[in-house]
């Protein structure tokens, strides 16, 4: 009785195997070398890699810092209420973006919402995104008028655009046994979404809200540069009047603020995560 070989077939399947791997070492080869050649053009093109240019500008930097020291910090009381406005503004921001990401986040998801209207959110979300948070302050500015408002309503509206996309990918990526589970018992889709998918995403959702305000509270530090309130009114005051003693000790109570924010934003998200 004749017994056929194995091995050829064997080798074939090694060679066909090493063939393909070869071809995709070589495509991710092409890759890198045209994302680098992407990169250098664009180096060139914005002037980075004018040494020239770049040379006459660092001591103009360097002029510019020593002209902050030493900061000055005689005003410091009166930076107080600035600082708890912008603070407050990252606060009310976060939670607008929250409250209207939440319903938006659920239609976009093929998930919990209909195919109908799913595009629409998630269109709504892209324009959020689109928009800067300062052409936004601009327009309420123009809207509702100077102060904290304008800029609640800027930080808020452009947060939709990043929260609601996090918000509807972790529903995207729940898993499908608990909702399967509540839905075999006849559970009506708000049921299904409270008790099926809530409990799997709260804990993503309370660490993208975190980091949203972390980055609310930087970006409303600048809302002042559009008359939208907030320690960035005496930023940019300082710069007009070229003060820079006061704009370096600006900067490190910024600094301070920033950091001790990003500090309470790590601690709630280790309670809430």
């Amino acid at each position: 009785m004749d017994v056929s070989d194995p091995k050829p077939k064997t080798d074939d399947l090694t060679g066909q195997l090493l063939s393909k791997y070869q071809r995709r070492s070589r495509l991710q080869i092409l890759y890198v070398v045209l994302l680098l050649l992407v990169v250098l053009l664009c180096l060139w093109f914005t002037g980075l890699l004018d040494t020239a240019r770049m040379s006459q500008g660092i001591p103009a930097i360097g002029v510019l810092i020593s002209e902050m020291i030493p900061p000055d910090f005689s005003r410091w009381r009166a930076w107080l209420k600035p600082l708890v406005d912008t603070l407050a503004m990252s606060i009310a921001g976060t939670a607008l973006a929250v409250v209207i990401s939440l319903p938006i986040a659920f239609v976009a998801t093929a998930k919990t919402g209909h195919h109908s209207v799913r595009w629409l959110a998630r269109m709504i979300l892209n324009l959020m995104r689109a928009i800067p948070e300062l052409i936004m302050g601009i327009v309420f500015v123009a809207a509702v008028g100077f102060g904290m408002l304008s800029g609640v309503l800027a930080l808020g509206l452009h947060s939709v655009g990043m929260v609601g996309k996090f918000f509807a990918e972790a529903i995207e990526h729940a898993h499908p046994a608990p909702i399967e589970a509540v839905e075999s018992t006849g559970a009506t889709p708000l049921q299904v979404i409270t008790h099926g998918v809530i409990p799997q995403v709260l804990p993503r959702f309370a660490d993208v809200t975190m980091y949203r305000w972390e980055y609310n509270f930087r970006a409303s530090t600048v809302m002042g540069m559009v008359g939208a309130g907030g320690i960035g009114t005496d930023l940019i005051g300082s710069l007009r009047l070229l003060d820079y003693a006061q704009v370096g000790a600006l900067l490190i109570v910024i600094l301070i603020a920033v950091t001790i924010v990003d500090g309470l934003s790590h601690l709630l998200r280790r309670q809430l995560t």
